[in-house]
């Protein structure tokens, strides 16, 4: 099948320009749209060198690995520093842990329970929102690539196994979520609606979206505790 690779590229630039200016919201300003732009054409490339079309539709398969390509990048720039990253898991664990109590989530009652100070609570929270960018995202394009690629071959067959293992007990995790939980990852993850849009669909704020993302993948965390 000959595929006019300029032709296609030309169609979608500016898709690609869109999810990267979607990933950038949010992010350091150290991450540079024109290297997630570069990234994008680069996996649009490969793409159309890879397609079959057995593998099914050719814009389904060029957008899952666009955005694939995009935050295995963003992945790869680990900009976290380790404390920060304690720091967030306190703070992940301590929302939780008010929810459960059916009491309400503030800086100030997680301050009390992490012994950090309200303003860098603050702070952790905002990178957390940073965070959110990069961890369903992979579990969602992870599942889709495994009805994509090939048959493994006997040397990846294990990883494969355990791949899927992981993608089923996601799934029970979220399933074990509440509905409003649920629902605000299917907007965030699936729909692909920013913060500020989901707040709009459910009549609040942008940082109570958050929140609720970061609960709920802090549940779904606990929940896989061994397998990852």
């Amino acid at each position: 099948m000959y595929i006019d690779k300029e032709k296609v590229v030309k169609e979608y630039l500016p898709v690609i320009k869109k999810i990267a200016l979607d990933l950038k919201q949010g992010l350091p300003p150290s991450v540079e749209v024109d290297d997630l732009i570069q990234e994008g054409v680069l996996a649009l490339l490969s793409s159309l060198e890879r397609y079959n079309p057995k593998k099914g539709a050719l814009h389904n398969y060029v957008m899952i690995r666009i955005k694939g390509a995009m935050l295995d990048y963003l992945r790869k720039l680990d900009w976290l520093p380790r404390n920060l990253r304690r720091h967030i898991k306190d703070v992940e664990e301590a929302m939780v842990e008010i929810e459960s109590e059916g009491l309400e989530i503030t800086d100030e009652e997680i301050s009390k329970r992490t012994g950090l100070d309200v303003k860098t609570v603050r702070s952790v929270k905002n990178e957390m929102v940073r965070k959110q960018v990069l961890m369903l995202d992979s579990y969602m394009f992870d599942t889709d690539e495994t009805h994509l690629e090939s048959v493994p071959s006997d040397s990846n067959v294990e990883e494969e196994i355990m791949k899927e293992e992981l993608i089923e007990a996601v799934k029970k995790a979220i399933n074990n979520l509440k509905d409003r939980e649920k629902l605000v990852l299917s907007l965030r993850f699936e729909r692909d609606l920013s913060l500020k849009e989901i707040g709009e669909v459910l009549g609040v704020s942008e940082s109570r979206v958050s929140q609720i993302i970061s609960v709920s993948l802090a549940k779904i965390r606990k929940q896989l505790e061994g397998m990852i």
